[in-house]
């Protein structure tokens, strides 16, 4: 941890430089078995290159808005921490209509063609596979991020302390607001270094990116993200806890 992150692309960039091998976020999807792990330096690399994608091909400035209609995924923690590195406020389940540009997953594909900007659709497949046929005024994030450069870097510098995260409560905070809350709530939760936290919690506000992300990176920790928890008998989650090594729990 770095007492000068103000940002939580700085507390990536922390974490790159603490330890790049560590686990960082673990995904299941227990509808279909899938299981993906990212280390730090995994997950980086996928934020490098979304962040590459928005400032490059999507033309997105500081300042612009992403309406980000996606569930609790690993490429949904990818957008949030990828809109912090360009300066992009990170608008959870906003409205598309008066968004810049719109980040959709197969089952808000209606919703996202509000958006008069640029659109980016997720099929949300197991290991991040494309569309088999893609959808109609939407880029196909799979087919387009592969191809974009592994580091980043901001054509203009972040202002910590403009907006970077819009609630579906109506509220926002900066950066450095994000910053300082995701490490209040890994103080609370007793989140160290090594920690691990388990969260069933959805992305619909602050509590569920905080558990699902900012807290264990703010912490120096790592997260196990498990939407669909509730398919498990209490044997199974008992098993999935020891095997994942989980520290903490947030359902």
């Amino acid at each position: 941890m770095n007492d000068s992150d103000r940002t939580p692309a700085d507390l990536l960039r922390t974490a790159l430089s603490d330890d790049p091998s560590r686990p960082l976020v673990t995904y299941y999807d227990d509808a279909t078995g899938e299981r993906v792990e990212l280390s730090v330096a995994t997950f980086a690399n996928w934020v490098a290159k979304t962040a590459n994608l928005l400032q490059d091909e999507l033309s997105a400035e500081p300042g612009d808005r992403l309406a980000l209609l996606l569930p609790v995924h690993w490429q949904t923690a990818v957008w949030l921490l990828a809109c912090s590195s360009v300066g992009v406020v990170a608008d959870l389940g906003g409205d598309a209509s008066g968004a810049d540009l719109v980040v959709s997953g197969p089952d808000t594909l209606e919703a996202a063609r509000g958006c008069s900007g640029d659109r980016v659709a997720l099929s949300l497949r197991p290991m991040g596979g494309r569309f088999p046929q893609p959808p109609e005024g939407f880029v196909d994030y799979a087919v387009e991020v592969p191809g974009q450069g592994d580091q980043f870097a901001p054509y203009v510098p972040v202002d910590p302390d403009a907006p970077a995260l819009a609630l579906p409560d109506g509220s926002e905070l900066t950066g450095t607001q994000v910053v300082e809350r995701a490490r209040a709530d890994a103080a609370a939760r007793g989140l160290g270094p090594g920690g691990r936290l388990l969260s069933a919690l959805p992305y619909d506000g602050w509590e569920g990116v905080s558990a699902g992300l900012l807290a264990p990176l703010a912490g120096g920790g790592s997260v196990v993200l498990a939407p669909r928890l509730e398919r498990l008998d209490a044997a199974s989650l008992d098993q999935r806890k020891e095997n994942e090594r989980v520290t903490h729990t947030v359902d």
